[in-house]
């Protein structure tokens, strides 16, 4: 059955928030108002905490640091240990086709965040954040920019990497350090292979994009301000979301791939599947552990097929983990700042550790969005 009218009432009326699951731990959701008012009538003040006791809440409750382990430290895109020489290395944000022709896209297994967002012709384009990415001699292929994505890129303070842009993204492009594939010295990070043609045939190989990088001149380090994107449960532990919808098989509506995410019980991840099989990347068939549905008010440039997509204006959309999903609002964190995601307590969601796929909807798609449960 379509769940989409059923999501819209259930928006309104669920509670969204998480529980996070240690071992044997659990993390009971906060009182309502009404419930607060009730306990305060029937209970006397609790003895006060000494002050061993407050010291391990204090800890409980603070984030985890970025702290080195045996040579790993945590990553801004997945929350999970990797070695500290990449995840303190500002990311590649890369711009990927999604083309039949242009299939598998080379790469886009090492993402730890992917953006897939429309385009002219009903087309997705992807951007594939990837920090591991040092033995890759073939990304892509690798297509043009639009303006949306430059914000994108620089929320993960990541450097861009496209091949030529619309005449609408151009003046957006100095706002993030970019190596364009048609000019300059951007131009040299890039090859045409020879078993596709133009204009999906242009690659990116680590070598190139890191020899641009050092003549572009550009920082590896990131900024001493970034604080990094999500919020991600602490090593160990498991969000599991309550209140909330069986998620089993979600549909963001896209309409030419018609894409789709099945849940697997076994390792709790979300495989996809478009173009009616199983999306597959150079190194296997993409899965990823969270998902976030992000709709956005859209139009179009005047006089063109060129999309004009508001990532700035508050909106609403969904966190999808676990087999589970709830609603949410999102916020950007001023122009050029990260986007916050809320569930309707108005507590930011703590997303799970793993990659996070984050499909980018115009709002008036909405109905075309389909949440099915388990047994649907």
């Amino acid at each position: 059955m379509k769940k989409a009218l059923m999501i819209a009432l259930a928006a309104a009326v669920l509670l969204g928030g998480c529980k996070r699951r240690a071992a044997e731990s659990y993390v009971s959701v906060a009182p309502t108002e009404e419930e607060t008012t009730t306990m305060m009538e029937v209970t006397t003040a609790p003895e006060p905490e000494t002050e061993e006791e407050t010291q391990e809440t204090q800890a409980e409750e603070e984030p985890e640091e970025r702290v080195e382990v045996d040579g790993k430290i945590k990553s801004y895109l997945t929350g999970e240990m990797v070695e500290v020489e990449k995840a303190n290395r500002r990311p590649l944000a890369i711009m990927m086709s999604n083309d039949k022709e242009s299939l598998p896209q080379y790469g886009i297994n090492r993402a730890g965040v992917v953006y897939e967002a429309p385009v002219e012709g009903s087309m997705n384009r992807y951007m594939a954040i990837i920090e591991d990415y040092d033995d890759l001699d073939r990304m892509g292929s690798v297509r043009s920019c639009r303006t949306y994505y430059t914000f994108f890129a620089r929320e993960f303070d990541a450097i861009y990497a496209h091949f030529g842009q619309s005449t609408f993204a151009k003046p957006y492009l100095s706002n993030v350090d970019n190596i364009n594939g048609i000019e300059g010295v951007g131009s040299s990070a890039f090859y045409r292979s020879s078993d596709r043609k133009a204009p999906h045939n242009a690659y990116a190989s680590f070598e190139k994009i890191q020899a641009a990088i050092e003549k572009l001149g550009y920082s590896q380090d990131y900024d001493p301000d970034y604080k990094g994107h999500y919020q991600f449960a602490r090593n160990g532990e498991e969000i599991v979301l309550e209140n909330s919808l069986e998620a089993w098989r979600v549909y963001p509506g896209y309409i030419m791939n018609k894409p789709y995410f099945e849940y697997n019980e076994e390792d709790g991840l979300y495989y996809r599947y478009q173009y009616g099989g199983p999306h597959q990347g150079n190194e296997g068939q993409i899965a990823v552990k969270n998902i976030i549905f992000q709709y956005c008010a859209a139009g179009t440039y005047a006089t063109t097929q060129y999309l004009n997509i508001d990532v700035h204006s508050p909106q609403y959309g969904y966190y999808i983990t676990g087999g589970r999903a709830i609603p949410l609002s999102w916020e950007k964190d001023g122009q050029f700042g990260v986007t916050h995601y809320y569930n309707t307590e108005k507590e930011e969601i703590t997303l799970n550790q793993g990659k996070t796929w984050v499909c980018i909807i115009p709002t008036r798609d909405f109905d075309k969005t389909e949440i099915h449960g388990k047994d649907e």
